[in-house]
């Protein structure tokens, strides 16, 4: 087996790996959309086996199969327990493992089917988003050394309880890059209806460039600011344990991005991409003495209701009095603002306000590290297009905004002009 260094080094430079490597791929809903589109991925797999690699396959349920026994399980109960709910959405990915198991089969490529149990993703007892304990891929490895393709269930395992759970949205990936850590495979693919990562959103941006390589700090930025072509544990994931991905498309099997780890010594770009997201609303608690420990009574009392904090600003005291603003998952708005206006007495403030009609804005490049000015570039483009900023955070690679989301669009268009991305 080669190196995964080599093997990335090889599939960059031309897409080309020239011996024997171990492959994880995973396929999207929309890649097994349909009989044909199973078909088209059998034909896939079955040319990346007959050039001499080994291959694990996981597999999306089909298309908006999900969404569909979501909605038959909205007819029959309100209450829908966690556990019978996992036990009904991993029969999604299960169809899809089979059929093209059936259609490796035509093709005279000896496969095997394997749910998240059987695969031996061990998870923790959390249903409808557990998180990986352990992989045990032993019967994989079997499988592969018989000379099969193993065909495995995504978004699914069995918690340590002996139940079947399911991993949450993107749990698919998740799936893949847990099985291609445990098998020491030397990449994981993930196939998709885009062909790799862009720039900015192409539907917003059609100038935007699709990325050859990104580092997976950048595509953890990415992933957390709105980037959709790979989700954040996947990510989160990868870096761990150093999986390098590779984002196709599987419609027309072209080479896409690679993300891997960054190389030292090598000149980064400024600024890689440009993300945007209009999914989160902002809650503000105003008046509140600035004192210690009354920040950490609220996020507390946050986070003991189960809401995923975002940006936060604390205005500098005025009067012995501060205010407080940070943003939330839209879903969570209405849990955030009950949250608040409980602990409101407590904290001595004089309000609570909320405001769902904003957006953030992102630049992500591991160049800034090194180059001065971002920050007023960003800043200076924003003003020049009339565009007001309302929150601003930071880390060594990314600088967001949080502006009105009826200007988001054309925030993302401008920047992208000014940082020579088109």
């Amino acid at each position: 087996m080669l190196a995964r260094t080599g093997v990335v080094a090889g599939h960059v430079a031309s897409c080309i790996v020239a011996a024997v490597a171990l492959l994880v791929q995973k396929f999207g809903g929309t890649s097994v959309g349909d009989a044909d589109r199973i078909r088209a991925v059998a034909d896939h797999v079955a040319r990346t086996r007959r050039a001499g690699d080994q291959v694990v396959v996981v597999v999306s349920a089909m298309g908006k199969t999900t969404d569909e026994l979501v909605r038959l399980a909205n007819e029959v109960s309100a209450a829908q327990p966690p556990r019978e709910l996992d036990m009904l959405l991993t029969t999604g990915e299960r169809i899809s493992m089979s059929l093209l198991s059936m259609a490796l089969a035509d093709l005279g490529v000896e496969a095997a089917s394997f749910t998240g149990s059987q695969a031996g993703i061990i998870t923790d007892t959390d249903h409808t988003r557990a998180k990986i304990l352990e992989v045990r891929a032993d019967r994989l490895r079997e499988a592969l050394d018989d000379g099969r393709v193993p065909v495995v269930a995504g978004f699914q395992g069995v918690s340590t309880e002996r139940d079947i759970t399911t991993l949450g949205r993107g749990g698919s990936d998740v799936t893949a890059v847990a099985l291609a850590a445990a098998l020491g495979a030397d990449a994981c693919e993930i196939y998709t209806d885009v062909t790799g990562v862009f720039s900015a959103d192409p539907r917003v941006v059609p100038s935007a460039h699709r990325l050859a390589r990104v580092s997976f700090d950048e595509m953890l930025e990415m992933a957390a600011t709105g980037g959709r072509v790979l989700m954040l544990r996947s990510v989160e994931f990868a870096r761990n344990h150093r999986v390098p991905l590779h984002v196709r498309s599987s419609f027309t099997w072209e080479p896409g991005t690679w993300v891997v780890e960054e190389e030292e010594g090598m000149e980064q770009a400024m600024v890689t991409a440009v993300t945007h997201d209009t999914s989160e609303a902002k809650v503000t608690v105003a008046g509140v003495p600035d004192r210690p420990g009354l920040a950490a009574r609220l996020f507390r009392g946050l986070a003991d209701r189960g809401v995923n904090v975002d940006m936060i600003v604390q205005n500098t005291s005025a009067h012995g009095l501060t205010d407080i603003s940070f943003t939330v998952p839209k879903t969570d708005l209405a849990t955030s603002v009950e949250v608040c206006d409980a602990l409101s007495a407590e904290l001595e403030a004089t309000g609570v306000t909320s405001d769902s009609d904003i957006g953030r804005v992102s630049l992500i490049g591991a160049g800034m590290k090194s180059h001065p000015g971002v920050t007023a570039t960003m800043f200076e483009t924003l003003a020049a297009a009339s565009i007001n900023i309302e929150m601003i955070s930071t880390s060594s690679i990314r600088i967001s905004c949080v502006v009105r989301d009826s200007v988001v669009e054309d925030a993302v268009g401008a920047l992208h002009t000014a940082f020579g991305l088109d």
